[in-house]
């Protein structure tokens, strides 16, 4: 995991080798002040130097000028490249999400997922800026403000280093602690942003059923466990700070005793002395730092491990020797398909479909039947491997096909319309971004939806809120047609498109639909079975399996499932009559 994460430091090493060179500066000038303080009290000021007095103050005093100099590029820099290293590491964890596969989202919610890009990865940034500073500047403090106490008075400054191992013990088991109590905390707080953004989301429902006080409750039992975390993070924090703190504090008991026992034999003069006590803190400093610095880097490494977590799921797999699909014909064939999400679970048993260039195929059956797993399979959404039979367009199994090219030759229109936040044109450009002006609006006349976006004010420049919430569900579903139509596959897949609006909708949706569908290889799944009446094969899906197949009057003849379907609704139509 280290080598992974000093990767993120190449294309900075310029900037990293200068942050570096002015910490070590930083330190160099912080032993200034003590060595002039000890030629102060027993150079200068015994032998009434008072103009080298007032030079070595004003040299003292350009050097911290420097130093502040130092300290501002450090500081802006120093995070620069930190924010620069998360950037990089947020648009890898996005580019990374974008190639995993419908699997991955299943079972994984998007708040959690948020929390990983956001609070995370800022706590990883923290530790790329003041990581290597903090190692280079006190490691470097320690050592030469040891060797300078120790040309003071070496016994007592062995004396001092002896708590050093007594503080490392303490801070090593105290940090124990802390690093269980804070992976807790970031998880209880993925939590929290995945209650909150599964509500917001579904916040019109919430209030259509009156549930706002139990998505209070939902959220306050997400937010008891988060404090709950948190404080149990603090205590084991609160833990290791007075620890440490307190055997830091015995430094200076046993410098102020030793150090006055030696005064008192004469070993030590009072200058010495007096400028050992000034040192010593150029000493317990950098130790007290790092030991501090265990709280960031334990936040830093747990958001890098979570980064990492996401980063080592396997992406959408492709053939080492994919294919590029091109001059699509529309032949799809479903030999002995076989599925199932979990093992213990089969949705699908040997499928086996025929669909000849551009010919409709309806699939109808009960809820759960594996209408949806077909269509889901067919862009490679799922994937089926060895020995659960192959899927086929044209000819060439689709696991031989590169997935760019594959989806880029199917069409999706479903019932649940996913619109962007944006604009109405960003919407239909979503289809084929580099498309002309003159395209984009003749698929927004195939689709219907051109002469209502005249009546806007600011036509295909009109926003349309988040998921498209300004928009009807008519409107909405027009949009999604238009963005098909301008993207022009081979292959088109109508999952209950229509299934969702009223009767007066549906039928101008089924006016744009059936315009799409012309000359194009179509897979139907209809909730609403006067919808595909007219469709060139139906085929019955029950159980994963298809248990019919025919024309809707050849289906209707066998007196089978399909018939009992069909007078079912019909006569459910005719009692809401």
């Amino acid at each position: 995991m280290l080598k992974r994460f000093l990767a993120y430091y190449k294309p900075h090493k310029k900037m990293l080798t200068l942050d570096m060179l002015a910490s070590l500066l930083i330190s160099l000038i912080g032993m200034v002040y003590p060595i002039v303080t000890n030629d102060m009290l027993n150079i200068y000021i015994p032998e009434k130097r008072y103009k080298t007095i007032v030079i070595a103050g004003i040299i003292v005093l350009a050097l911290y000028a420097l130093r502040m100099m130092m300290r501002y590029f450090v500081q802006y820099y120093g995070h620069m490249i930190g924010v620069r290293m998360q950037s990089r590491m947020r648009q890898d964890l996005f580019a990374h999400l974008e190639k995993l596969p419908f699997r991955f989202f299943d079972n994984n919610e998007t708040g959690r997922i948020m929390t990983r890009i956001t609070s995370d990865l800022f706590e990883v940034c923290e530790l790329a800026h003041h990581g290597p500073e903090n190692l280079l500047i006190c490691s470097v403090m320690i050592v030469l403000s040891f060797i300078y106490l120790f040309t003071i008075h070496p016994l007592l400054t062995l004396i001092v280093f002896s708590c050093v191992p007594i503080l490392m013990v303490v801070a090593f088991y105290s940090r124990r602690a802390m690093k269980k109590a804070f992976e807790d905390r970031r998880k209880s707080n993925a939590t929290i942003n995945a209650a909150v953004e599964s509500s917001i989301t579904g916040i019109r429902v919430t209030k259509a059923y009156t549930n706002s006080e139990r998505e209070t409750e939902k959220f306050q039992r997400g937010d008891e466990q988060f404090v709950d975390a948190s404080r149990r993070a603090y205590k084991a924090m609160a833990r290791f700070h007075s620890s440490t703190s307190f055997v830091t504090d015995v430094f200076n008991v046993f410098i102020l005793i030793a150090g006055g026992l030696f005064l008192y034999a004469g070993e030590i003069s009072f200058g010495d002395y007096s400028t050992f006590i000034v040192s010593v803190n150029l000493f317990i400093n950098p130790v007290t730092t790092l030991i501090n610095f265990m709280e960031q880097f334990q936040n830093g490494v747990s958001g890098f491990k979570r980064f990492c977590e996401i980063m080592d799921e396997q992406p959408e797999e492709e053939a080492p020797d994919a294919i590029e699909l091109n001059g699509v014909e529309g032949l799809i064939e479903f030999d002995r398909v076989s599925y199932s999400y979990e093992p213990s679970k089969e949705v699908l048993k040997e499928v086996t479909l025929r669909l000849e260039k551009g010919k409709k195929l309806a699939l109808v059956g009960p809820s759960g039947g594996g209408k949806t797993t077909l269509c889901h399979l067919l862009p490679n959404f799922y994937r089926i491997g060895e020995g659960q039979g192959s899927i086929r367009i044209d000819g060439v199994d689709i696991n031989r096909l590169t997935l760019t090219s594959l989806r880029r030759s199917i069409g999706v229109v479903q019932q649940d319309v996913f619109l962007f936040v944006g604009s109405i044109r960003d919407n239909i450009l979503y289809g084929r971004p580099d498309a002309t002006e003159e395209e984009m609006i003749a698929a927004a006349k195939r689709a219907n939806i051109h002469d209502y976006v005249m009546t806007l004010e600011k036509g295909y420049d009109t926003e349309i809120g988040e998921r498209g919430v300004k928009l009807s569900g008519g409107q909405k579903q027009r949009l999604s047609i238009a963005r098909v139509f301008l993207k022009d596959p081979a292959i088109l897949i109508l999952d209950e498109a229509t299934s969702a609006l009223d009767n007066t909708t549906e039928v101008l949706i089924q006016q744009s639909l059936d315009e799409l569908c012309r000359g194009r290889t179509t897979l139907v799944v209809a909730h609403r079975l006067s919808t595909i009446r007219n469709a060139d094969e139906i085929a019955v899906v029950e159980g994963g399996q298809i248990t019919e197949r025919g024309t809707h009057e050849e289906l209707i003849a066998k007196n089978g499932t399909y018939k009992s379907l069909y007078a079912l609704q019909f006569r459910e139509n005719d009692l809401i009559d």
